[in-house]
């Protein structure tokens, strides 16, 4: 029997495991895409997802059943991740650098071998994304990620940060200046 996401809520909200295990099927690969473009490494996405459906679950008695159950899983994944982040900054020592972590998984997502001009171009441009998304705030990076590799609304990023519309309209746009100004060397001025 097919059911819609707020009855698999509330189902899950009573501790409805085959309910829950459903909502995880449904929205992890999102939240794993999300939090991806948030830490720049695949086992940190993992974690991520791994403690938003921990908290989800803990928290299902609080989600109130005529909000949007996906909105709700975001805003929980960002905020694990922003988590994450700020506690990866602060045991920064001793890790792999953003940069060359994001580089090394982005050249294993690679479907096909490109000629080796475009390899070097590609790779210089790969590792200045990468740069420049590091240098973007944990807020900027989670509003940059939402709207542009997940085709979010401004409204729905709004409510997934917890911002005002315009707030959040304010912070992708800081967002994209910065990456356009990181970018211009190498890809050249945009219009």
């Amino acid at each position: 029997m097919q059911q819609d996401e707020g009855a698999a809520a509330v189902l899950a909200s009573a501790r409805d495991e085959e309910s829950f295990r459903a909502l995880v099927e449904r929205h992890s690969r999102a939240i794993f895409r999300v939090a991806f473009g948030m830490t720049r490494n695949e086992q940190d996405a993992e974690d991520v997802v791994q403690e938003t459906f921990m908290r989800a679950y803990r928290a299902m008695a609080q989600f109130e059943n005529r909000a949007d159950v996906g909105t709700w899983l975001y805003r929980i994944g960002v905020n694990c991740a922003l988590d994450y982040l700020q506690s990866r900054h602060r045991h920064a020592a001793g890790r792999e650098p953003i940069d060359s972590v994001a580089t090394r998984d982005s050249r294993a997502l690679r479907a096909t071998d490109p000629l080796p001009d475009r390899i070097v171009f590609g790779s210089e441009i790969q590792k200045q994304i990468a740069r420049s998304l590091g240098e973007l705030t944990p807020r900027e990076r989670a509003a940059f990620v939402l709207r542009h590799f997940e085709g979010c609304a401004i409204e729905e990023v709004a409510q997934i940060l917890n911002v005002r519309a315009d707030a959040a309209k304010h912070t992708i746009f800081r967002a994209v200046k910065k990456l356009r100004k990181a970018l211009a060397p190498v890809v050249g001025p945009t219009v």
